[in-house]
């Protein structure tokens, strides 16, 4: 019998949700719904089920390679998806963690990196118009960080064992989108998924939302520094419901985005290092965590009435008062699930599926992995393996999954480059609402084109995969970048089980290379 102890890492620790506390008190309810995950337990469902290993594979993980879809033969499905479920302890290559490691954004504290940049900023406002090379040199450093921060989420998604926890992680970073291009959030986004996004990718997601309304990146995204008493700003409270939480044409009115702006004045971003000294009477209530910024002169501490509720005058904790409101929601918990089951199963998943989520959703009061255990033991989870569309992400990491399984690359800049070509780069989608994971958005004639050219880049060997930017191109650089797809055993026992039109492309092919695009490129591989 298999020790589960020795298969399943820990369940996942207070320690984040206690740092996240700081700022206000938690509930108790908050810190027990961490413990949820607790309830998740090994079925026999996809044992009876008799589902495909590697669809299944394909389906959880970034793309099925032959490391992922032998740990599923060898643990069982119902296993390996309670570990990746409860996964916290990711396993990375040696020589992608220490890439991750020497990276800036790794390294250096948050705070301490976005107070030297605005003082950069800054001394070259001073030399506007006379002396141009500082502001140069300020946008490219915030583009150098930007990179680093989509460089170390492509290496986990690549390489690490928690294959779910990173699309997780990328799924919520999607669903509380932030565009790179404004102002300086190129520098905030690293620290944005490291701490609000990731911590809680497979927890609850009322702590989730949180760390989310308290980073400072989504309240300069959307507007809320500049949202105060007598000065309402709605952008964010408008957000929050229609995007974040309820959805549209859920049942709130503009009188509720009204309400809910008003809870949210005064909560903003200071970057200075200094603390602004205002009067004793204006000083109560005030608080700075990191960035972020809760001052009373700049909240309105009126009562405030949302979806039918008083919200009590309370300055920052008012926002605990609504976030467990929007908790209690079926319309917030719909929303979620509605969303989740459009990821991971069908453009147009049943009622029937999406209730039984929003139900559970509702029973463990928001913990990501029984509304997700719920969607994947079902039959129309089962019925859809290999028939999802892949978004780009999707499509280049899975092909480099399998092109690259046993060989660590060095720079991840033609990858970014490919996701770019095909139109999903890190958070470049501008407005909130985040890529669309419709067929529909990707599979369109331009599209499938652009992936054919991406395939025969994959397929041709990129050698500045396996090289630092300054170093020559060498031939043993180009001998790493060679992907042995054609003479991978376990990939042509794939190809076998292509269509016939696919593995006649495949047969007529003239050199491995071309063996490798068709492979690439084949309608299979479009599909998850």
């Amino acid at each position: 019998m298999l020790n589960l102890s020795r298969v399943l890492p820990p369940l996942p620790s207070l320690l984040a949700l206690t740092i996240l506390c700081g700022l206000s008190a938690c509930s108790s309810q908050s810190i027990q719904s961490q413990s949820q995950s607790q309830l998740l337990s090994t079925s026999a469902f996809f044992q009876q089920a008799q589902v495909n290993p590697h669809d299944f594979a394909n389906r959880v993980t970034w793309g099925a390679n032959k490391a992922s879809e032998q740990q599923v033969r060898e643990l069982g499905p119902d296993t390996y998806l309670l570990q990746q479920l409860r996964a916290r302890q990711a396993q990375l290559p040696a020589q992608i963690q220490t890439q991750i490691d020497a990276m800036t954004v790794s390294q250096k504290p948050f705070v301490e990196m976005m107070q030297a940049l605005d003082q950069q900023r800054e001394e070259s406002a001073k030399m506007k118009g006379t002396d141009d090379t500082l502001r140069q040199a300020y946008q490219q450093e915030l583009s150098r960080i930007a990179r680093e921060a989509a460089s170390r989420s492509l290496l986990r998604s690549i390489y690490s064992s928690n294959q779910l926890l990173e699309q997780m992680n990328w799924f919520w970073m999607n669903h509380f989108n932030i565009s790179n291009r404004k102002d300086n959030l190129r520098a905030m986004l690293a620290d944005f998924e490291e701490n609000a996004i990731r911590p809680h990718a497979l927890g609850n997601f009322r702590d989730l939302l949180k760390a989310t309304v308290l980073h400072p990146a989504m309240l300069r995204y959307l507007d809320n520094e500049h949202n105060a008493v007598n000065k309402i700003n709605e952008n964010y409270a408008r957000e929050l419901l229609e995007l974040h939480t309820m959805g549209v044409g859920s049942g709130y009115t503009q009188a509720d985005v009204q309400e809910l702006a008003r809870v949210l004045t005064g909560l903003g971003i200071r970057i200075k290092a200094d603390t602004p000294r205002p009067n004793q009477a204006q000083l109560a209530g005030y608080q700075r965590i990191g960035l972020t910024e809760f001052h009373p002169r700049r909240h309105d501490f009126g009562e405030k009435t949302i979806l039918g509720t008083t919200i009590k005058a309370q300055g920052l904790a008012e926002i605990d008062q609504v976030l467990d409101l929007l908790m209690r929601q079926p319309a917030t918990a719909k929303f979620l699930s509605q969303k989740l089951a459009q990821f991971f199963v069908a453009d147009d998943p049943s009622d029937a599926l999406v209730q039984s989520m929003t139900k559970q959703f509702l029973l463990t009061k928001g913990d990501i992995p029984s509304v997700l255990k719920t969607m994947f033991e079902s039959s129309e989870f089962v019925a859809s393996l290999g028939k999802k569309f892949k978004d780009p992400m999707h499509y280049v990491i899975s092909s480099v999954r399998l092109a690259y399984e046993d060989k660590m690359i060095v720079n991840t800049g033609p990858v970014l480059n490919w996701i770019n070509t095909l139109g999903q780069q890190a958070n470049g989608h501008q407005t909130p609402d985040g890529y669309s994971m419709k067929e529909m958005a990707w599979s369109s004639p331009a599209q499938m084109t652009a992936r054919f050219d991406v395939a025969r880049l994959i397929a041709r060997g990129a050698p500045n995969l396996f090289k630092a930017d300054a170093d020559e191109t060498t031939a043993q650089h180009r001998e790493a970048a060679r992907p042995a797809l054609a003479q991978n055993a376990y990939v042509k026992g794939l190809s076998n089980q292509f269509s016939v039109t696919s593995r006649e492309a495949l047969s007529q092919s003239g050199s491995a290379q071309e063996w490798n695009t068709f492979f690439l490129s084949a309608p299979e591989m479009m599909r998850r």
